[in-house]
């Protein structure tokens, strides 16, 4: 029977999804990939493990699937955007990829931001520059590792490197091509960002762009070898997976913004033309003539996950299920009052690089409980904060939420109280792994139309505002904002002390 691969590829796991062209999975595999964090700041992982961590993966989804591989008609992948993944010209991995999450190119950004750059780019390109965007970290690569800069043979994205390990072709698509050098109306590179960001000379080393769901090749014999797959397998160009989870959670589309809780706070819709505002990245869509409009921020989910890990060790080696065990203490805390507020800034925010994380209004009654429903709804607050800038933009009147809390109904309302708009989940777990397998059923006919057919991933539920607790969250989150507006000049000065000379 005809099925799809999805590879997707987040910040800390790797996965291989086998579908049936349905949409229904039929087999997941996971592998952690190690995160490097050699400095304050740095984010990286090693390339070549990545590759073999997926590889393994794609062999045990074949396996568990109980199919032959010559079932899979095509294979699509998508990972984390922005960061950068190099290779020297001999197309050999050039140090380690570095992630999303990296942020050692902050005083490049400042910098950029105090003179006229950061205007020009998004003028030209649709965005400004931010700490992992490809722009700003090959700029500190160029200034502090100048011997690694000038062996740059080809530039790449996560699921790039993924895709060339598979082929042995390298390039990128459309998605992945507008993080930093496009022309936000032509669509096209221009070396004018290049010139912008004083990297004209890696002109060469800029990848062909193709379609997300185009035929870019084929699993070569090594691949097949390493993986199980059948050697000449297609392979799709992938896509940047900001828009494979809209594209699979069926909130790729006009009219409705799709919001993905997971390590990012991601927040999105689609444009038939360019709009651009520092709130928010203009960058391509998958076909010519369409735009994904994102406004993001590292500060979802991962919050709640470092929660648990920091703080609930003991009780997940443990339980069956961690979230099963402190869903009856979120729901107390929720049942009940509280003055308890948290920004989920551990990793990033919309206020800048030096904005952290922190409790407000904390009181010596509060428990556990209390302190999860904060984050909880920190989270949403974050994510509102995109939104709302989001509709200044473009019209809206709907939501389509994906994401691990996307499992959680609670969680899910209070997304709904948040936002004010009713919120709809998706069937698939795997939003953007099925987006990935989408385009790679697109590549080879098995799909019409990428908008038409993201329905099979059909809505589960639809939760709708309740006007008493909507009304509520309107005042935390009022409170939420002010805070965060009075910490501006007070977190630039809590960041500082990580420089104080010990004593």
């Amino acid at each position: 029977m005809p099925s799809l691969l999805g590879i997707d590829s987040g910040l800390t796991v790797t996965k291989a999804v086998i579908f049936d062209i349905d949409g229904t999975p039929i087999a997941v595999a996971r592998r952690k990939v190690t995160q490097f964090m050699p400095k304050a700041r740095h984010v990286e992982r090693d390339m070549v493990e990545l590759w073999n961590a997926t590889a393994d993966a794609i062999r045990e989804a074949i396996a568990l699937s109980g199919r032959p591989a010559s079932d899979i008609q095509a294979i699509g992948a998508t990972a984390h955007g922005d960061g950068i993944y190099l290779l020297d010209g001999k197309h050999r991995p050039l140090g380690r990829g570095i992630l999303s999450l990296d942020s050692r190119a902050g005083a490049i950004v400042e910098a950029w931001n105090e003179s006229d750059v950061a205007e020009c780019s998004i003028e030209l390109t649709g965005q400004v520059p931010h700490v992992s965007a490809p722009s700003a970290l090959l700029a500190w690569i160029r200034k502090m590792e100048p011997e690694r800069y000038g062996r740059i043979g080809h530039l790449m994205s996560c699921k790039d490197w993924l895709r060339f390990c598979l082929t042995g072709v390298a390039g990128t698509d459309r998605t992945e091509a507008s993080t930093s050098f496009t022309d936000v109306r032509t669509q096209e590179y221009t070396g004018d960002a290049l010139r912008m960001f004083g990297l004209s000379d890696l002109d060469h080393a800029l990848p062909p762009a193709a379609r997300s769901d185009e035929v870019i090749g084929a699993v070569s014999r090594d691949a097949a070898s390493l993986t199980g797959l059948v050697e000449g397998t297609p392979v799709v160009a992938g896509l940047h997976d900001v828009t494979a989870s809209a594209l699979g959670a069926g909130g790729y589309a006009e009219g409705v913004v799709a919001v993905i809780a997971g390590t990012y706070s991601i927040n999105e819709t689609l444009s038939s033309e360019p709009r651009v505002d520092r709130r928010w990245f203009c960058r391509n869509g998958i076909t010519p003539g369409t735009w994904n409009n994102m406004s993001i921020s590292p500060a979802s989910s991962a919050n709640y996950e470092w929660f648990l890990d920091r703080l609930c060790a003991a009780e997940q080696t443990t339980a069956a299920s961690i979230h099963a065990l402190l869903g009856p203490e979120i729901e107390a805390a929720l049942s009940r009052p509280s003055t308890a507020l948290f920004h989920p800034y551990l990793f990033g925010s919309p206020y800048g690089s030096s904005a952290s994380a922190g409790f407000f209004g904390l009181g010596g009654w509060h428990d556990r409980g209390d302190l999860l429903r904060a984050v909880l709804e920190g989270i949403a607050f974050n994510h509102r904060i995109h939104v709302d800038a989001l509709k200044d933009g473009f019209s809206f009147s709907q939501v389509r939420l994906a994401g691990g809390v996307s499992r959680n109904p609670s969680v899910v309302q209070i997304f709904a109280d948040v936002l004010g708009m009713p919120v709809t989940t998706s069937q698939t777990d795997e939003a953007a792994a099925w987006g990935a397998a989408l385009c790679a059923g697109r590549g080879v006919g098995i799909f019409a139309d990428l908008q038409s057919d993201q329905g099979t991933a059909a809505a589960t539920q639809v939760y709708h505002p309740d006007p008493a607790r909507r009304a509520q969250y309107e005042k935390r989150f009022e409170v939420f904002r002010e805070i965060a507006e009075a910490m501006k000049p007070l977190w630039p000065k809590i960041a500082d002390l990580a420089s104080s000379p010990e004593h």
